[in-house]
C-alpha cells in the first residue's frame, strides 16, 4: 500500500494529540511532520508523554507544503483562513480542517459530516470537520428532520466533557471548578447552531424551527451526553424504523434497541442513539466522545473517506469499558 503523506498542523493540543494517537498507528498514513509554533525543537512524547515510544518526530514550525497528500489543521478557532492565506497548499493535497472557520458550506468547504455528506467527502480536497456538539445534535435529530416530523421549537440539552473546552486552562476548566459541579453556558447561542441548521436545512428544506439548546459543562473529561425531544404524533416503533433505516449504511452510529450511556462511546468513534416516545413527545438521547467522534476521530473518519479507504480505517477503537 502506498502510504499517504500528511501533516498536522497544530498538534500540541488535546484534538491534535488525538490525532497523532490515531495516525501514527494508521496503516495507509505516513507522518511527514508535525507543526506546533509553541512547542518547536521538542519530541513529540515530550508534550503527549503517551506517545513514548510511538512517534520519533519533533515539532517543527515551519510549514512544509510540497509534497504532502493530506493536512489535517488544528489551529484556534479563527485562525485557519489566515494561516491558508499565508501558506497555499497543493489543489491536490486534502486539507482538514477541525476549526469553526469554514463550516459555511459557502467557504468553498464540504462540511464533513459522513453520515449526511459521505458522497460529497470521497471526492472533496477541503473538508471542513463538524464541531463536537453538532456532531452530536445532528446525529440525534437527523432522521428526524429528513422525515419532517419536526414543525415546533426542539428543545436539546447537552453535557460536554472539560477537555471540550480545549487544553488552555480557563477558569470553568480546571478541576477545582468541574469536580462536583454543573453549569451553563452560551444558552441559546452556541455558535454550534449555525452548522447545526446549515445540515437541517440540508436535509429539509422547509425546516425552520427553533433550536433551543442549553450547554452544559459536565464534571467529567471526555464524551458528550445530547437530550433532545419534540412534539410527535407517530409511534414509537415508527420512530426507531425510521432512525434506523437512516442510519443504515452509517459506519459508526448505531441505534440501540435498550437506554444507553456515555461510556458506551467514551475512546470510540461511535454516536450512540435511542429513541423513545413519551407524553407526547419524541425523545432521542445520542452519546459520544468529543475528541474522537467530535473532532480527531471524525477528522479520521473523513481522511479516509477521501482517499477512498474502508471509513473504519483506523478507527477501531475500544480498551476500556470502566
Amino acid at each position: 500500500m502506498t502510504k499517504i503523506k500528511t501533516a498536522i498542523i497544530g498538534a500540541a493540543g488535546y484534538t491534535g494529540g488525538e490525532l497523532l494517537r490515531l495516525l501514527v498507528h494508521h496503516p495507509a498514513c505516513e507522518l511527514v511532520y508535525v507543526h506546533s509554533n509553541s512547542q518547536k525543537g521538542k519530541t513529540v512524547s515530550e508534550v503527549h508523554p503517551d506517545l513514548i515510544g510511538d512517534c520519533g518526530l519533533v515539532f517543527k514550525d515551519e510549514v512544509q507544503t510540497e509534497g504532502i497528500d493530506a493536512v489535517f489543521l488544528g489551529l484556534p478557532h479563527g485562525q485557519t483562513k489566515g494561516f491558508l492565506e499565508e501558506h497555499s497548499f497543493p489543489e491536490t493535497t486534502v486539507v482538514i480542517d477541525l476549526s469553526t472557520d469554514f463550516r459555511d458550506e459557502s467557504n468553498g468547504f464540504v462540511y464533513g459530516l459522513p453520515e449526511v455528506n459521505a458522497e460529497k467527502i470521497k471526492t472533496a480536497k477541503k473538508i471542513a470537520n463538524p464541531g463536537c456538539f453538532a456532531t452530536g445534535i445532528q446525529l440525534a435529530l437527523a432522521p428526524a428532520i429528513a422525515k419532517g416530523w419536526v414543525k415546533d421549537a426542539v428543545h436539546i440539552s447537552g453535557t460536554t466533557g472539560s477537555t471540550g473546552a480545549g487544553k488552555k486552562l480557563a477558569e470553568t476548566s480546571h478541576f477545582s471548578y468541574r469536580t462536583g459541579n454543573l453549569s451553563v453556558y452560551k444558552l441559546f447561542t452556541h455558535q454550534h447552531l449555525k452548522e447545526i441548521k446549515q445540515t437541517f436545512g440540508q436535509l429539509n428544506q422547509e425546516f425552520d424551527s427553533e433550536l433551543l439548546f442549553v450547554p452544559y459543562r459536565g464534571n467529567f473529561s471526555r464524551g458528550i451526553w445530547v437530550t433532545a425531544y419534540f412534539p410527535f404524533d407517530g409511534t414509537e416503533e415508527e420512530a426507531v424504523q425510521a432512525y434506523e433505516e437512516f442510519y443504515k449504511d452509517a459506519a459508526f452510529t448505531h441505534v440501540s434497541k435498550k437506554d444507553i450511556d456515555l461510556k458506551q462511546a467514551v475512546n470510540t468513534n461511535k454516536c450512540i442513539v435511542y429513541v423513545q416516545k413519551e407524553a407526547g413527545q419524541l425523545v432521542v438521547y445520542s452519546a459520544i466522545d468529543n475528541l474522537l467522534k467530535g473532532a480527531s476521530g471524525q477528522a479520521v473518519q473523513n481522511y479516509n473517506l477521501a482517499f477512498g479507504l474502508d471509513q473504519r480505517m483506523g478507527l477501531n477503537l475500544k480498551s476500556i469499558a470502566f
